[in-house]
């Protein structure tokens, strides 16, 4: 089960911190609105064809099935790398993501999505280096991975790990599934790892 929490634009409207919180990143068009719907079961997340339409942080509210509340939070961020756009997400990084990405007590890990069918990009390179200069937990989803035959995507799974040493690589495909129990595995894993204890209800 899963629903709409919140939208934000700005720190002030993030919501109060109370669950573990799992950040969708990465580049304009790399299939985060597939992937949470994927992951949840539903059309949760708006997809679009338009690179760059996602231009807040979306909070969803995951709930496991038969629990009476929410055990977990997703966080949709906007998208980089498209031309179009970039210079104006660009300038809104530092003012909400940015701060999200360091300061949010709750977030307990981030799941930066990469298209396994686009060759390595300096904006995913800095994304990473960004997440780990935070010291954030993070691993790398290989998104649209059904694109590929198994020998293309072995070797596009190679160029990511050359590129991404430090990095855990789970390929996903929102079409056929591949990788979303592993996927829901490590979200699992992070989130009762993580230092936050749910809040009960005042």
């Amino acid at each position: 089960m899963a629903q709409f929490l919140a939208s934000a634009t700005n720190v002030g409207h993030f919501p109060a911190p109370s669950l573990p919180e799992v950040a969708f990143l990465g580049r304009s068009n790399v299939g985060k609105s597939s992937v949470i719907n994927s992951l949840v079961g539903k059309k949760l997340a708006r997809t679009s064809s338009t690179p760059g339409r996602t231009r807040a942080i979306n909070f969803f509210e995951v709930r496991w099935p038969g629990k009476p509340r929410p055990e977990l939070i997703f966080a949709d961020l906007p998208g980089y790398g498209y031309a179009k756009i970039s210079r104006e997400i660009s300038q809104e990084w530092p003012t909400f993501i940015e701060p999200y990405l360091r300061d949010r007590p709750t977030l307990a890990l981030c799941l930066a999505l990469i298209d396994v069918n686009v060759p390595p990009q300096e904006s995913d390179r800095q994304l990473l280096e960004f997440l780990a200069a935070s010291g954030r937990e993070f691993l790398v989803v290989g998104t649209k991975s059904d694109r590929l035959s198994n020998n293309q995507l072995g070797q596009a799974l190679r160029t990511l790990a050359a590129e991404y040493p430090s990095a855990v690589i789970v390929p996903f495909s929102a079409k056929s599934g591949t990788g979303r129990d592993e996927l829901w595995k490590h979200i699992r894993q992070s989130a009762e790892n993580s230092s936050v204890v749910p809040q009960a209800a005042p």
